[in-house]
């Protein structure tokens, strides 16, 4: 009798995830699960060196236990696995970094890259297993020696986004179940198999660390430091909590009265620790149209300067049509045909070529022309 082939779901205690675990089972393969603990306050304190940081609980138990239930249900094997040394070393510092420099960073993009198919393939594979699989909403196409990502058929939660890092030998060992599923789909086989979470809340906070107050949790391992909110004609306007906190583009939580349109966030001045504003979510200032990207990854080939493809310069942005130039082996320039809303550094600028997600780079400068950005 032939072996099945044995597979490892990374378990969330989510339904994505639960599915995943389903539409292995019933496509035949040998199905194991790994529910990944990558945070511990007390342990990460440490190693920040200040045990006596005030951390929010983060809701892993509660994920555990439904993940448990999930694997009970299914008659599948559960691993409890820390990655948290790796996840504190890999992902959280250079989040942590990024904000001290006054970009703003997509850890979730790291952690796919650094844990689930790097930590997390790895000790998968010591225990055997021939693929992993996530609950992803992307797809893959393996072709002899060529492995190729796709978006996801769900547009509205098409995650190939943040998948974006990955490398060619990654993919060729990974699994999506529900890529080519819709979200009502996915909570209905769940339904089907009677999982208690067929109906859970997604998660929508920061890759590990949750859902909570993202400024109180910041301020724990940055320290604040305020200043001014100035207007673009460098009168003061307000004052903020810290450069850091705020994102391009922002119209929230800036505490600016009197009368007129909304004010937003267009720019930050790091030497003078300012934070500006401008009134108009419509305005010229919040607009760019040249970008350079760095620490590029690209799963198959790189595209050839002047190659037109289309971007995404944030999550859930609609395509955005672009035309590339190489300025160095890690460097593009990267020129979109129509003026584009709140490009920030830091972020992730994602290249597609159809369905096809070719991959992805780090937003370094923002230009209006020759204008550099004071991002």
């Amino acid at each position: 009798m032939e072996k099945k082939p044995k597979v490892i779901v990374g378990l969330s205690g989510g339904v994505d995830s639960a599915v995943s675990c389903i539409r292995l089972i019933e496509e035949g393969y040998d199905v194991e699960a790994m529910f990944m603990r990558n945070w511990d306050s007390a342990l990460n304190n440490d190693l920040l060196g200040n045990p006596t940081v005030n951390d929010d609980v983060c809701p892993q138990e509660v994920d555990y236990k439904d993940a448990k239930a999930v694997a009970d249900k299914l008659g599948i094997k559960l691993h409890r696995i820390d990655f948290i040394e790796e996840y504190w070393n890999n992902v959280f510092t250079y989040f942590i970094n990024e904000y001290k420099a006054n970009r703003t960073p997509n850890p979730d993009i790291l952690c796919n890259k650094e844990i689930k198919f790097k930590a997390f393939l790895e000790h998968a594979f010591n225990m055997g297993a021939d693929y992993i699989a996530m609950g992803h909403y992307a797809r893959v196409i393996h072709d002899g020696s060529k492995h190729y990502l796709l978006r996801g058929v769900d547009q509205n939660k098409d995650q190939s986004y943040f998948l974006s890092q990955l490398k060619s030998e990654q993919i060729a060992r990974a699994l999506f179940p529900i890529g080519d599923m819709l979200k009502p789909d996915v909570r209905a086989l769940a339904r089907k198999y009677e999982l208690d979470i067929a109906d859970k809340k997604d998660s929508t906070g920061v890759c590990f660390i949750g859902e909570r107050n993202f400024k109180e949790f910041l301020k724990n391992y940055i320290p604040a430091s305020t200043g001014n909110i100035v207007d673009i004609n460098g009168n003061i306007v307000g004052k903020h909590d810290g450069v850091m906190y705020y994102t391009i583009g922002q119209r929230h939580g800036l505490k600016i009265g009197g009368p007129g349109e909304a004010w937003f966030v267009c720019g930050k001045r790091a030497k003078t620790n300012e934070l500006i504003v401008a009134q108009g979510v419509d305005s010229d200032l919040l607009y760019a149209n040249r970008v350079i990207v760095n620490k590029l990854n690209f799963i198959n080939e790189p595209p050839k300067s002047g190659t037109i493809l289309t971007a995404k310069f944030r999550y859930r942005q609609a395509d955005i049509k672009i035309i590339i130039n190489w300025l160095d082996i890690d460097k593009l320039e990267v020129r979109t045909f129509e003026k584009t809303k709140a490009i920030t550094p830091g972020q992730a600028c994602v290249f597609y070529d159809g369905e096809y997600c070719l991959g992805g780079g780090t937003i370094d400068e923002v230009y209006m022309d020759d204008i550099k950005r004071e991002y």
